[in-house]
């Protein structure tokens, strides 16, 4: 798939109507969600007939975005119903299937490298400091390939467009420098009898 048709395709999903500030809801735009994930794919064959994992999914639009690249298993996490309920339905009506999980990251409860790739846009840790790091320990023991995470920074030229979504916005929009992640767990070591 092209970079522009993926784009495409997540700019027509549905976004919250209603976000939590306290979960620190914003949409992943279909910019950097495609770019993050087609570069996932291809320069580092991180998504195609891989297991992925979408952690703090919200709408699901890295989880699409990796079915739609040819993952051959994605699971979506997230703590909120409604978060949910929105991803599965973008899902259905890309006709992807994709497994959906209602938990709170720091009880996941996986044991051991069970997915190749977790992809991720987690919450920033302006709210609940630390956030963002307690999301990459848990995928870190999770992956066995990459971890692919947004992080809020100052200094870096990527950007992440947040709209006027709380009354506490003052803006219509905003552009926030974000960092893209990728990182490499540390294998399991197998033991020889």
């Amino acid at each position: 798939m092209k970079l522009k048709q993926l784009e495409t395709l997540l700019g027509d999903l549905q976004q919250f109507t209603t976000p939590k500030v306290e979960l620190e809801q914003y949409p992943t735009g279909p910019h950097i969600a495609s770019r993050l994930l087609y570069t996932a794919e291809n320069s580092f064959d991180d998504i195609s007939n891989k297991v992925v994992a979408d952690f703090g999914c919200g709408c699901g639009t890295l989880g699409v975005a990796a079915a739609l690249l040819g993952a051959e298993l994605v699971i979506g996490t997230d703590i909120d119903p409604q978060s949910l309920e929105i991803a599965s339905m973008n899902a259905e009506d890309l006709e992807l299937d994709i497994d959906f999980v209602q938990c709170d990251i720091s009880n996941l409860g996986w044991r051991g490298q069970i997915v190749d790739t977790v992809v991720m846009n987690p919450p920033f840790g302006t709210r609940k400091k630390g956030i963002d790091m307690d999301f990459l320990f848990v995928a870190l023991k999770v992956a066995s390939q990459a971890v692919y995470s947004l992080h809020k920074t100052s200094t870096r030229d990527l950007r992440f467009d947040v709209p006027q979504l709380y009354k506490f916005h003052k803006k219509k929009e905003v552009d926030i420098a974000v960092d893209l992640w990728r990182f490499v767990p540390k294998r399991s070591q197998v033991k020889d009898n």
